[in-house]
């Protein structure tokens, strides 16, 4: 087997805003490992602030995996060189698999793969209010009945307008809303806030507080005044201590994001853990390219879910990676287009 590696700075169509700040670009490697089968390709995907991958010199990283892959063989998934770098494990998980199915872009048999589409969640990010407003009607009109909006970096009460707006023409049948603090409210604030945004019969809200705060995040858990899900909660978990911080914080979701996670099987563990709790979840993306959305929606599709996914982020990018992904009436598709991958 060969290896080699190639970055790919993704450059979005508009600048997306966060509780983390405004995001205009983002960082990713593509992974190729060559043998008789043909070309895998992994992606590793980092988001600042977030993975915990930039604690470390991941081009070092991703080096340093190309000459053992090129001089020695093809490292173990435990192998330390993975050690706190979830993404590089994705990435190389990715590429493995997709080189063991022949290199065709096509890592699990699954309906997906024969038209079948998964139902996706359309995601509005943050910014005025009348940004924010349009991006909720071109998600509508493009047949959205799930919308995720980013809340916890504008005024409060602009959110709160912004949601008033959406359930004056459309009620909770028509429209499920899903909020993503990215753990942006206070503490002493979370839950009069948590009051409020209940007024909008929102269906869950992801990480309304900072993370390790687990005294806190299990009272507003408790408190049922809106679903929690947990998403950066998850990261750098030690295996031995996830049921423990399942158990403690009882949430009524959780996020399963294999860049941030370290993969497929440990996002595997993690949605084990959630059936056994009665915990409900739904995968998302982590701001991949083509390649990497279209690995974890081939996954996603494994797991025969009816819950709207967070698989919608391939569109964002000016510079994406041709594919046969495409999107129509709040569906994610595998069609007919062809992948050019020629650049890496």
């Amino acid at each position: 087997m060969k290896a080699r590696y190639k970055p790919h700075r993704l450059l979005f169509k508009t600048p997306s805003g966060t509780s983390r700040g405004v995001l205009k670009t983002k960082d990713s490697w593509v992974l190729v490992l060559e043998d008789t089968n043909g070309l895998g390709y992994g992606e590793c995907s980092v988001i600042p602030g977030l993975s915990p991958d930039l604690d470390f010199d991941i081009v070092h990283r991703i080096e340093l995996l190309c000459d053992i892959i090129n001089t020695v063989g093809p490292p173990p998934l435990e192998d330390p060189i993975f050690s706190n770098m979830p993404a590089l494990k994705f990435c190389y998980e990715m590429a493995l698999r997709d080189l063991e199915k022949g290199g065709q872009r096509k890592l699990y048999e699954t309906d997906f793969l024969k038209g079948e589409g998964i139902r996706i969640n359309g995601l509005v990010w943050m910014g005025e209010k009348g940004y924010m407003i349009d991006q909720i009607k071109d998600k509508i009109e493009q047949g959205y009945t799930c919308i995720k909006i980013k809340v916890a970096a504008i005024d409060f009460q602009d959110e709160c307008a912004v949601l008033e707006h959406i359930r004056r023409e459309y009620g909770p049948s028509d429209i499920e809303i899903r909020l993503d603090a990215n753990g942006g409210f206070a503490l002493d604030e979370a839950e009069e806030k948590l009051k409020h945004l209940s007024e909008y019969a929102i269906h869950s809200i992801e990480q309304p507080i900072a993370v390790q705060h687990w005294e806190h995040m299990s009272a507003l858990c408790e408190a049922q005044i809106i679903d929690i899900a947990l998403d950066e909660e998850l990261i750098g978990v030690a295996t031995k201590n996830k049921a423990e911080m399942l158990g403690s914080i009882r949430p009524q979701y959780i996020i399963l994001k294999p860049s941030l996670l370290g993969g497929f099987a440990k996002s595997q563990e993690w949605k084990d853990l959630a059936d056994t709790a009665k915990i409900g979840w739904w995968v998302t993306s982590a701001l991949e390219s083509n390649i990497g959305l279209n690995a974890i929606a081939q996954w996603t599709a494994t797991l025969e879910s009816d819950r709207p996914q967070g698989l919608g982020t391939g569109q964002l990018f000016t510079n994406n990676v041709d594919s046969p992904l495409y999107i129509q009436n709040g569906y994610l598709f595998y069609g007919d287009g062809v992948w050019n991958l020629d650049q890496f």
